[in-house]
């Protein structure tokens, strides 16, 4: 397998390859809708389908990492399903709770609604001065084809919000402000969110060295 982990930050997007092979076809590995729809927007310029994977796999995301999480779940969407996939961990990391809930940011009172979950992490903030956060994905490639896989980082700095502000987006967003920026992912809207998220950057990363490699 080829496996290869980059950071890297180049501006430019481009389509197709070496071979005038396109990937057109590329199934995101999650049954978190708002996460698809969220990744399409960003890709919206690329030539490229971005399909729902045609079935949940289990995976048990047990990694200490968002890199360990995130290529193990595409690793195995990939080999399972024999498609090329793309996979995501994402969390918010937070640095007065000792980088809480980071990996464990979906499963943290897993079963409850994430407004229960931002009401209790305001609650363990509620005295705390020091609210520095930031939002942290890694996004993933596998071909198992030709067995490739590719990993890229996204990272946006910011603070925790005092309360709950906005409907926007998912997850945590409601809670999260980022840098440069007096106004929570929640109440931002989605188009500005798509240019400077977590997600845009890692997935913007990925595609770009996809595209250096077919």
């Amino acid at each position: 397998m080829k496996n290869i982990i980059i950071r890297e930050n180049e501006n430019q997007l481009i389509s197709g390859n070496r071979e005038g092979r396109a990937i057109v076809k590329i199934y995101v590995a999650t049954t978190n809708l708002h996460k698809v729809e969220e990744i399409r927007r960003i890709l919206h310029t690329i030539d490229v389908q971005l399909e729902v994977v045609p079935k949940k796999v289990l995976v048990e995301e047990d990694g200490e990492s968002f890199f360990e999480n995130s290529i193990k779940k595409a690793y195995y969407y990939g080999t399972i399903l024999n498609l090329p996939v793309v996979a995501d961990d994402s969390g918010l990391v937070i640095d007065s709770l000792g980088g809480f809930p980071g990996v464990k940011s979906a499963r943290f009172l897993e079963g409850k609604s994430y407004k229960e979950k931002m009401l209790a992490i305001l609650e363990k903030l509620k005295s705390c001065s020091r609210r520095n956060a930031r939002f942290v994905c890694v996004a993933t490639f596998f071909d198992p084809e030709q067995g490739i896989l590719l990993s890229a980082e996204g990272v946006i700095e910011g603070r925790i919000a005092e309360k709950i502000m906005g409907n926007n987006g998912f997850g945590y967003d409601p809670i999260f402000i980022p840098e440069g920026y007096d106004i929570t992912f929640g109440e931002m809207p989605s188009k500005v969110k798509d240019e400077i998220s977590h997600r845009s950057r890692a997935v913007r990363k990925l595609f770009r060295m996809i595209n250096k490699i077919y």
